[in-house]
């Protein structure tokens, strides 16, 4: 079976699909990924064919207006209006994103897998293949169970479902380029379904795999479609020929605890007050910090035996040898420290990561949630100290990690994949562990 994967964003966007793609190589399917030219060398150290796409709308997160966005979470007049600005800018940035993509599916494959942000199901329409949606956050699937996370304002249980139609606007602000890229470069109709999100043009649905814990989530909405399916994470090892960054193994091994501090691509509009803030925090609780200083650029100046900085350091060898994880909520760093086993301190920025960290609180892994807008030096050291040294903490980390671990999520994810393939192509058959091939 030849699997065409597309996704974009940032490293935290791209590392999931990365995971899916070395899954169904060792499962004996062709796969090329698609994503951000600045994913190039990730996906390369793990041997994925790659295909690089325009940066797009990456090359926005050093903007002022990004970074303000980032950090107040939309709110107030400004923020929204802030918010219409970025959306315009991140629309322009997309056509050549989207422009790459086509031509990449032009070349041919027997599905294509995509974030459902990402205009897949029109190039599975353009070409009549099958193709399977994935999304890393609960905010997609209208649910009574909860709440969309992106809402911020309480309302009673019973309009639980509406608060998901924040999600659709948000999805048909960004949808313009798709309408123009639909008819300009695949000749298609501009009517069709385009804009739902969760169907196919012209009606039907394909599968949805949601790559996050059913355990974020607990219980299981009940009213999800048939054709939703919570995978669970797709988590990544570290590279195979990767060798940790000088220093880095000494000073893990040194006495007394460590913990891991980073927030992704989400530093704020002053990446040094943050670091700042952190290195006073570090200080005061007493432990020894790796920082990951990451897209956002955390700050970290001088020298300060009790911090090491490092750019990218794999998750899942990382976490595995601290004693705590503090970071932005993200879905990808929330998984890899989840299922290290590991207390957390949440510091959440915008969209799911405040939903996550209020998951990750009540599942007795995490001290309450820090918001960034509140965060200072004194409530990050309290939370820091109460994650390092709470034993009732330590063990509900662990027993999240070792329920996560037992999951098999991404032999699940493939097994659906081939499942969906061979049901919207039943000309071609599982052909043993090499994939799809021609029906005799």
């Amino acid at each position: 079976m030849d699997v065409l994967i597309l996704t974009h964003g940032t490293r935290g966007d791209v590392q999931p699909f990365v995971a899916l793609a070395t899954a169904l190589i060792s499962a004996g399917h062709s796969v090329r990924l698609g994503g951000p030219a600045a994913s190039a060398g990730l996906a390369e150290s793990y041997d994925v064919p790659f295909v690089a796409l325009a940066d797009g709308p990456n090359e926005l997160y050093g903007d002022a207006a990004v970074r303000e966005v980032l950090e107040t979470n939309y709110r107030g007049l400004r923020g929204k209006r802030l918010a219409i600005t970025v959306a315009r800018r991140y629309r322009d940035k997309m056509d050549a994103v989207l422009d790459g993509m086509a031509d990449v599916a032009r070349q041919g494959a027997d599905v294509i897998v995509h974030d459902i942000v990402l205009p897949g199901r029109q190039l599975g329409e353009w070409l009549g293949i099958p193709t399977i949606r994935v999304c890393l956050q609960p905010f997609w699937i209208p649910t009574r169970a909860f709440p969309n996370p992106m809402h911020a304002l309480p309302l009673p249980a019973a309009c639980n479902r509406l608060t998901y139609l924040t999600t659709n606007i948000w999805y048909q602000i960004l949808a313009g380029h798709t309408r123009r890229w639909r008819a300009r470069k695949l000749r298609l109709s501009r009517l069709g379904g385009y804009l739902d999100m969760l169907r196919m043009p012209g009606g039907g649905t394909t599968p949805l795999l949601q790559a996050f814990s059913s355990y974020l989530v607990a219980p299981e909405p009940g009213d999800y479609p048939p054709w939703v399916h919570t995978t669970g994470p797709w988590l990544l090892a570290a590279p195979p020929r990767w060798t940790p960054p000088a220093g880095l193994e000494e000073f893990l091994d040194a006495d007394g605890p460590v913990i891991y501090v980073g927030f992704g691509s989400m530093a704020g509009l002053n990446p040094e007050r943050t670091g700042a803030m952190i290195m006073e925090a570090v200080r005061r609780s007493g432990v020894r910090a790796v920082v990951g200083t990451g897209w956002g650029g955390i700050g970290i100046s001088g020298t300060e035996e009790r911090i090491l900085p490092v750019r990218e350091v794999p998750h899942g060898w990382l976490f595995d040898r601290v004693t705590a994880v503090v970071h932005h909520g993200g879905s990808g760093t929330t998984a890899a420290a989840l299922s290290a086993g590991r207390p957390q301190v949440v510091c959440p920025f915008v969209l799911d990561q405040p939903f996550f960290a209020r998951r990750i609180h009540e599942l007795g892994a995490a001290p309450a949630p820090l918001p960034q807008r509140y965060l200072d030096a004194q409530k990050l050291a309290d939370a820091i100290v109460c994650a390092v040294e709470d034993p009732a903490m330590t063990a509900a980390a662990r027993a999240v990690g070792d329920r996560i671990r037992s999951d098999r999520s991404l032999d699940r994810a493939v097994r659906l994949i081939e499942e969906a393939a061979r049901a919207s192509r039943p000309t071609i058959r599982l052909t043993g562990s090499r994939g799809f091939g021609p029906a005799p």
